[in-house]
């Protein structure tokens, strides 16, 4: 192993992990997993208005968190036959506007059937208790009358159990419109938790990865395990990223190169399983993380190698050894002298432009097989 200076790094820490759907990038959002529970029930919905005509009503309980603002918006996605908005709060405090707000999404569908979203209101509807029936009524004297707007789902999200229940029993009159009076949208196993709070914070940070910041898979899976919901577990990572920021900002000023000798092209591929070449052979972790068996994730002091490798500048250089032997013949002797063509045979090899600082991309190739004894 050697160890050498190189230039000072600098880190510029400008981390997102988003934990609502308001504040994820619109093109991760397409990458959001189908909730198949209200996919079902949404093609239920809509299978019954074909039919039996009308429009429909579906009120959604679910904990805060669990994803029901991500699942229901991200709907036409996975339905691309549905056009997918959320109502204005003017239509729901104004049930006589209503009609113009259905009126401009219907021009936005463009020939596509509408599902109207109310994202928990309750808040302001708990303080006028007429709301949730006035609205209801509304949108029933609309199933009657129709008007021309085609199939409509109207979905009412809220995080109380009560005021699920006082939105169904408003149906009472209309009893058809109801698709069904208490379901409840839950999230995600935990189970599937950390791979998606990885690829969310990898999108939203040029492809960084959680163990850079010393969070690891294991603690992420006890997150997860102790959170009630998807929402809680990353804004709990999002707290467990904080207090590493302020430690990053003063890494190391020293590269570590660790040489790994090799003899064929079949263990120039092994080195490069582990090793971003382009980077100047910089340790990919998580390729290495990969390769070990469940054992040794568990005794292997983990943490710890994942803390010397943050903390140093960490390269994994393979080297041919047919450049190493003619230097190596007589360590023993401080006056042996190597002829100047195996040095300059290791001028040119990837180890010596690293340690060198003459490291360029742009030439890069990888390392040819070598006939070696």
């Amino acid at each position: 192993m050697l160890v050498v200076k190189p230039f000072l790094m600098e880190i510029r820490l400008s981390l997102r992990l988003p934990s609502r759907y308001e504040d994820l990038d619109t093109a991760f959002r397409g990458r959001l997993k189908p909730n198949q529970p209200l996919l079902a029930l949404v093609k239920q919905a809509f299978t019954s208005m074909d039919i039996s005509g009308g429009i429909r009503f579906l009120p959604i309980f679910g904990k805060s968190g669990s994803g029901k603002t991500s699942a229901t918006l991200e709907i036409g996605t996975h339905l691309p036959d549905l056009f997918v908005s959320q109502l204005p709060r003017s239509a729901i405090d104004d049930p006589a506007s209503l009609g113009d707000s259905l009126e401009k999404m219907k021009k936005e569908a463009r020939g596509r059937k509408i599902v109207a979203v109310i994202d928990q209101y309750e808040e302001v509807a708990a303080q006028r208790t007429a709301i949730p029936s006035a609205f209801v009524e509304a949108i029933s004297i609309m199933d009657r009358s129709r008007g021309g707007l085609g199939s409509v789902l109207f979905i009412w999200l809220t995080t109380s159990r009560e005021f699920q229940s006082d939105l169904s029993s408003a149906t009472s009159r209309n009893q058809r419109i109801l698709i069904s009076s208490d379901f409840e949208l839950e999230g995600i196993s935990s189970n599937n938790w950390p791979p998606i709070i990885e690829e969310t914070f990898q999108f939203h940070n040029q492809d960084k990865t959680l163990s850079d910041f010393e969070i690891l898979e294991r603690d992420m899976a006890e997150i997860s395990d102790s959170e009630p919901t998807i929402g809680s577990a990353i804004e709990r990572v999002g707290v467990r990223l904080s207090s590493y920021v302020s430690a990053l900002h003063d890494l190391s000023t020293y590269t570590v190169v660790m040489l790994w000798p090799v003899t064929d092209g079949l263990r120039i591929s092994r080195v490069q399983q582990f090793t971003d070449a382009r980077q100047g052979y910089k340790l990919d972790w998580n390729a290495w993380y990969r390769q070990m068996n469940s054992e040794d994730q568990q005794q292997l002091p983990v943490r710890e190698y994942n803390r010397a490798r943050l903390y140093f500048d960490m390269r994994l250089v393979p080297i041919a050894a047919a450049d190493l032997h003619p230097l190596c013949r007589d360590l023993e002797n401080n006056d042996f002298s190597p002829g100047q063509s195996y040095l300059d045979r290791f001028e040119n090899t990837h180890f010596f432009s690293i340690v060198s600082g003459k490291w360029n991309p742009d030439n890069f190739a990888p390392l040819r097989e070598r006939e070696s004894s």
